[in-house]
């Protein structure tokens, strides 16, 4: 090597070693996961307080369009085989669904009510029946009680909660004390109620599938992305289709089922307790819990109930659970949700508590498996390094 010529540049001093690059690097990560999730829990919350804000007008809505998206096929059916208008196939949907809700209006409304009313009435005359059992077959547990009662600690805790309870029962079913505080409320009821016919007739009318207007309603993306959430919706809407027209004709069933079975056993209420439950099988295991809480006291209490009524009534349940998961479910539902019992217990939970109760609980299901499905595609496409498009999976 020559004297002038210059040797090999010093190399930079790095500012972190390789170990405290992989501590920044990591604290990073964390750092953007925790805000990622700051702003999925801000979003969730905002969500759910507009939910519960604008439910009386989100509530219509969300019927209309389940609805319309269920009798969209009949529709289009009537369109194709019988060479109708769409104007003209709507109306004929239309009257038939009409005329379906006013006969079980005509039939089945007044009887049931009336059997409502009924056990709501009879619930003291349980209530006493209970102190009555627990006194004469567990006196232990009726001297614990009386010796505790003593405690006005818990006197006033336990009157806390009745207050609480009665309130509750109050806000469920208006007495007619409270009737003309509820002017309002219920007025604002029968209006949506009276504005879903108007919401579905107009979804019904519409051609055009919800998903088919996402990819000109965002040209600033790029095409690909735009298909990939067109494909969403589609995938969103066919859950939601599925699982309801699912869940409503599998309940239905149940619900007769077990109205036929507690009738024959002889429970009280048996006809109008299991039509209920079995429409609560919207919501998994909602049903099932309630139907344990309720039939055992009361098949336990009647006047001619006890032991052997309690395991007739046990023992239809557990048929009509069975008949569900081994036969209803796989031949109407046939493409289940794959989720896991656990799964969908605190599915249940979370989307309750994120969108304000009831409608969270209905939806918990459906919004559950469609994320999944989701994140299954979006790891496939984008983090799997796989080929297939969106529109080659639809």
């Amino acid at each position: 090597m020559a004297m002038n010529e210059p040797g090999p540049a010093p190399r930079p001093e790095t500012l972190f070693s390789p170990a405290q690059r992989k501590v920044v690097a990591a604290a990073l990560t964390s750092l953007a996961f925790a805000l990622v999730s700051v702003v999925l829990l801000g979003a969730l919350g905002l969500l759910g307080w507009l939910v519960g804000r604008f439910s009386g007008v989100l509530w219509p809505l969300a019927v209309a369009g389940i609805l319309a998206l269920m009798l969209r096929p009949i529709v289009e059916a009537l369109e194709t085989r019988l060479r109708l208008r769409r104007l003209s196939a709507i109306v004929m949907v239309c009257g038939v669904l009409a005329l379906a809700v006013g006969a079980v209006a005509l039939t089945l409304v007044p009887p049931a009510l009336a059997q409502i009313l009924d056990f709501f009435a009879y619930l003291p005359v349980l209530w006493e029946r209970a102190g009555v059992f627990i006194r004469t077959h567990t006196p232990e547990w009726a001297q614990l009680i009386e010796r505790h009662w003593e405690n006005p600690t818990i006197r006033a805790l336990v009157e806390r909660l009745g207050q609480q309870l009665q309130g509750f029962v109050k806000e469920a079913i208006p007495s007619l004390a409270a009737a003309g505080s509820g002017i309002a409320q219920g007025v604002g009821f029968i209006t949506q109620l009276a504005v879903i016919p108007i919401y579905f007739f107009f979804f019904l009318l519409s051609r055009t599938h919800p998903a088919d207007r996402i990819p000109d309603q965002l040209p600033f993306l790029s095409p690909s992305l735009r298909a990939d959430l067109a494909f969403l919706a589609r995938e969103f809407v066919s859950i939601i289709v599925s699982f309801f027209r699912g869940q409503l004709l599998i309940g239905l069933i149940m619900g007769l089922l077990y109205a036929v079975g507690f009738a024959i056993i002889g429970l009280k209420f048996g006809p109008v307790i299991g039509l209920l439950l079995g429409l609560l099988n919207v919501v998994p295991y909602l049903g099932s819990i309630l139907g344990l809480a309720v039939t055992i006291p009361v098949a336990l209490l009647q006047p001619d109930g006890g032991w052997q009524l309690v395991a007739l009534t046990l023992g239809v349940q557990v048929v009509v659970q069975n008949i569900e998961g081994w036969f209803l479910t796989p031949k109407i539902m046939s493409n289940r949700t794959g989720l896991h019992p656990v799964t969908i217990i605190v599915a249940i939970f979370f989307w309750g508590t994120a969108l304000g109760g009831l409608l969270g609980m209905i939806l918990a299901i459906p919004l559950t498996a469609f994320f999944v499905s989701a994140w299954r595609f979006v790891r496939h496409r984008y983090l799997g390094g796989g080929t297939t498009t969106a529109a080659a999976r639809g």
